[in-house]
C-alpha cells in the first residue's frame, strides 16, 4: 500500500514486495527516484541487516518460532530493528504493541484504526457499498472522506500508516487520498475471487492466528448477518504445534470451519502434530477436517454462500474448483 501511494502520486519509488500487487500485477519495479520501499521479512533475521529511513511495525506477534526460539526473542529482534532506523528517521509502530517502550527512532509515531489515544487514527468509519469511508487524524493534520475499495479492517489500520508515511514525505493530500482509491489490494491478501448476489470467495494468505483473527473480523464488518464458513489449511507443524490454542480462538470467531491436512513446506512430520491438534481446541461445534478432494464435495452439496479460504500453502490451487462449483 504505501509503495503503491508513493507511485500513484508521482512521487516514485524502487519496490520490493512480498505479494504480487493487484494494480500492476508485479512484486517489483524500478525509478529514477532514489527510494526503495521493502516489505521486510523476520523469518531469519533478515530484517536486521536494513537500516532505513523510514519503518513500520506493524505487529511484533510470536512466529518462526523454530528460528527464534521463544515469543520474547522475537520482540527482541524487533525492538534491534527499531534501533537500526537512521538518526533523524521516523519509526510508525501499531498502538499497542507490548514493547512499544523499547522501540525508538528519533520521531515515533503510533497508529490505530479505533483508539484516539494513538498518534494518528482514523474517526467516522462508514461502510458504503463494500467500501470504507473515513478520516484519518493525527495532532498536526487530518485528512478527511478517506474511501477504501477492499475490505478487512486491518486494511484501514494499514493504510493509516501508509497514509503517514506519504504525509511525512509531503506528498499532496488530494493525490494521497485518490491513491488509496485507487488501491485494488495484494493477490492473495483479502482478495474477491467470487462476488456475486448468491455466493462470496474470499481468498487470503492468513497463516498466523492474528491474521486469521483480522481477516475473519474484516469479513464480519461487510458481511453482516451472513453465514461466514473458513476453509484453512494449516502452514507447517512447528507453527501449529506452538499456536494451536491461538489458531483455535481466531477460527472459533467463524460460524463453520473446515480444515485441510497441514501443508509442510519446508518441514518433516512431527509425531503427534495434524490439523485435529487445532480442532480439538475450538469451542465452535461446526468444525471438521477434510482431505482437498471431499471438501469439494463438501461444498458441491452445501453451496455455502460466504466461504473465506486461508492459508501460506497451496490452498489457493482449490479457489477455481470451488469458484466453479459455486457458480454452476
Amino acid at each position: 500500500m504505501t509503495a503503491h501511494l508513493l507511485r500513484d502520486t508521482g512521487y516514485g519509488c524502487n519496490a520490493f514486495l512480498g505479494g504480487i500487487s493487484s494494480n500492476y500485477n508485479t512484486n517489483f519495479w524500478s525509478s529514477e527516484r532514489n527510494v526503495v520501499v521493502v516489505e521486510a521479512d523476520e523469518y531469519d533475521r533478515s530484517f536486521l541487516k536494513l537500516v532505513p529511513d523510514v519503518a513500520v511495525i506493524t505487529a511484533m506477534d510470536p512466529d518462526h518460532l523454530d528460528i527464534y526460539g521463544t515469543a520474547q526473542e522475537v520482540e527482541n529482534a524487533f525492538v534491534q530493528f527499531s534501533n537500526r532506523v537512521k538518526p533523524g528517521g521516523l519509526l510508525i509502530s501499531k498502538y499497542g504493541l507490548k514493547r512499544t517502550a523499547d522501540l525508538h527512532a528519533t520521531h515515533h509515531y503510533t497508529y490505530s484504526f479505533n483508539d484516539a489515544s494513538a498518534d494518528v487514527y482514523t474517526a467516522n468509519i462508514k461502510v458504503e457499498n463494500g467500501a470504507y469511508r473515513y478520516d484519518v487524524i493525527h495532532k498536526e493534520w487530518i485528512l478527511k472522506d478517506v474511501v477504501l475499495n477492499m475490505g478487512g479492517l486491518h486494511n484501514i489500520e494499514n493504510s493509516i500508516a501508509a497514509i503517514t508515511v506519504a504525509k511525512y514525505l509531503n506528498i499532496d493530500d488530494e493525490k494521497i487520498i485518490a491513491a488509496v482509491a485507487n488501491f485494488k489490494g495484494v493477490k492473495r491478501r483479502f482478495e474477491y475471487i467470487l462476488r456475486s448476489n448468491a455466493h462470496t470467495i474470499i481468498d487470503d494468505y492468513a497463516h498466523h492466528p492474528e491474521e486469521l483473527k483480522a481477516l475473519i473480523s474484516g469479513v464480519r464488518s461487510l458481511f453482516v448477518g451472513k453465514k461466514c464458513t473458513v476453509i484453512f489449511q494449516p502452514h507447517l507443524y512447528s507453527r501449529t504445534n506452538d499456536l494451536a490454542k491461538e489458531f483455535a480462538q481466531s477460527l472459533d470467531m467463524a460460524d463453520e470451519v473446515i480444515m485441510l491436512p497441514i501443508y509442510p513446506a519446508r518441514e518433516l512430520p512431527m509425531p503427534g502434530v495434524e490439523s485435529e491438534l487445532i480442532l480439538d481446541n475450538m469451542q465452535l461445534p461446526q468444525k471438521q477436517v477434510l482431505t482437498k478432494e471431499v471438501m469439494l464435495d463438501w461444498v458441491k452439496m452445501h453451496k455455502p454462500e460466504l466461504v473465506v479460504m486461508c492459508g501460506a500453502g497451496d490452498i489457493d490451487t482449490l479457489l477455481q474448483p470451488v469458484k466453479k462449483i459455486l457458480e454452476n
